[in-house]
């Protein structure tokens, strides 16, 4: 298998490359290429436009006579896609382009036809200073000007950016600063807010001893720190005097106070005299002394 692509071949010593008959060939023969239409053109025929991209099959040939530079100029023919009629055009050196030749018509392309007028007025312009050294005097000073009026539009340009560079910097610094005093004022009214509110809510919610709390309690001796069961949390309006207790509690609750505070202290052991109580009930034996 590697041997199919040996490009070495067997030559017997008694090769003789003359004797080999040529093959006799026209002088212009014309060879079959597959390529794509140079540009878009309408068939004079039928009036199919063909797009730049095409591809045909074409026949290939050599101009005789032209040559541009000694570099050979080529006839391509193909057909119209629609009406099969014959489509000939040439290769244009002196443009590095192609040119239509029969067949068919190029179409339109502006930006061709202004490099034309630009390159005509151009031409134009040189002639007519070789010939006048004052237009030529007066066209290098138009030109001069020219070129400084686009250098000082350009500095200015460059001016101004570095201008709005700057600004944009301070202006975004400045932002920052204003960002932190804000943020700064926010937090104290925030603050200044906060203390308020705990000031009012210490104004609103007191507590005061219970009637029935012990007199330790009532005198405020409770610990530092420390709690008791005995007072009670008496929610009221700011600014206002203190509301008594009984006008706070519910109703079950003053006819239970009441109640208490009706019957009085409970009654205590009565101490014995000479073996009798103060009833007047005699005790047997030794009395025995109270605590």
């Amino acid at each position: 298998m590697s041997e199919r692509k040996v490009l070495n071949k067997y030559f017997p010593p008694d090769f003789d490359p003359s004797l080999i008959p040529r093959r006799r060939q026209p002088k212009n023969s014309q060879q079959v290429v597959r390529l794509m239409a140079p540009f878009s053109m309408r068939c004079n025929t039928c009036g199919e436009y063909i797009y730049k991209g095409k591809k045909f099959n074409a026949r290939k040939e050599t101009v005789e006579g032209e040559d541009y530079y000694g570099i050979k100029i080529f006839r391509f023919y193909i057909k119209c896609t629609l009406c099969s009629a014959e489509i000939t055009f040439k290769t244009d050196p002196k443009n590095t382009d192609y040119a239509a030749e029969h067949g068919a018509s190029r179409n339109f392309e502006p930006w061709r036809e202004e490099k034309a007028v630009e390159e005509e007025d151009r031409l134009a312009k040189l002639e007519e200073e070789e010939n006048n050294p004052m237009k030529a005097l007066e066209n290098r000073t138009v030109d001069s000007k020219r070129e400084m009026d686009i250098l000082d539009a350009l500095q200015d340009i460059r001016a101004r950016n570095a201008r709005n560079e700057r600004i944009g910097q301070s202006v975004d610094l400045l932002e920052r600063l204003g960002m932190e005093e804000i943020e700064t004022e926010e937090d104290r009214e925030r603050q200044l807010a906060e203390e308020e509110d705990e000031k009012l809510v210490r104004e609103v919610f007191a507590q005061v001893p219970a009637p029935d709390a012990p007199a330790a309690d009532r005198a405020g001796s409770i610990p530092h720190g420390g709690t008791s069961s005995s007072l009670v949390t008496v929610k009221r309006k700011a600014s206002t005097q203190e509301p008594e207790l009984q006008s706070l509690l519910p109703e079950s609750a003053r006819v239970l106070l009441s109640t208490t505070s009706s019957l009085g202290a409970p009654a205590t052991k009565r101490k014995k005299v000479d073996g009798k109580s103060m009833l007047g009930i005699k005790f047997k034996g030794k009395a025995k002394a109270t605590v």
